[in-house]
């Protein structure tokens, strides 16, 4: 008889437990899904502003890097949502930005149009041609390494221009990557919870007046 009420108060405790517990643990899920996708974000952003030097050109010293690394003010990431000039024109918000496009695997818009802006400060006219063959082939020829989704015009018309390569060789592609970037990635990094975080303006505690 013992045996019998034990097992039956054991079988009505059961479902308690599991409802009770359920809501819990699924919030536990999403804190510990949310703090791996922070800790992801911080991997990449560390390596960004590790390698935050132009395309092309030496890497600064420690004081320019240690620079680089200064964590923004929620008031400066929140001047990044006014304008995609103003995210760009920050090191922190490009390398923020590089980080979260390779997050969704399309790094290699970001990397065409920072190639870009460097190959339009090159004066040398050898120097100028082999970039331009060089960003040619990593991402615009057909099944480039890191080839960028532009109409087969614009591809066309970048393989003439190189021939004779001007810095205005690549303007039309740079414009139509550019737009794409603000139309459509920007939006979704304003969103994300990087950048959310980024923006948090810490908790002031104050402690009780002892009375």
């Amino acid at each position: 008889m013992q045996s019998a009420m034990f097992l039956a108060v054991q079988h009505d405790c059961r479902p308690m437990d599991t409802s009770a517990g359920s809501g819990h643990k699924s919030e536990e899920k999403r804190e510990k899904m949310k703090r791996t996708l922070l800790k992801d974000w911080k991997t990449r952003l560390s390596y960004f502003l590790q390698n935050s030097s132009t395309p092309g050109k030496p890497k600064t010293g420690k004081k320019s890097k240690q620079q680089a690394f200064i964590k923004p003010s929620p008031e400066e990431a929140q001047l990044w949502s006014e304008a995609f000039d103003e995210l760009l024109a920050s090191k922190y918000g490009l390398a923020a930005f590089r980080a979260f496009l390779k997050s969704e695997f399309c790094e290699e818009n970001i990397e065409f149009w920072l190639a870009c802006e460097d190959f339009k400060k090159t004066k040398s006219p050898q120097k100028l041609s082999s970039k331009a063959r060089k960003i040619y082939t990593d991402f615009i020829e057909k099944e480039a390494p890191k080839e960028i989704n532009i109409d087969f015009q614009t591809k066309t018309l970048i393989a003439q221009n190189i021939q004779e390569a001007t810095s205005g060789c690549f303007t039309t592609a740079q414009k139509r990557v550019y737009s794409l970037m603000e139309n459509n990635s920007y939006p979704r990094f304003l969103e994300s919870e990087f950048y959310q975080d980024l923006c948090k303006k810490p908790q002031i505690t104050t402690e009780p007046h002892a009375t």
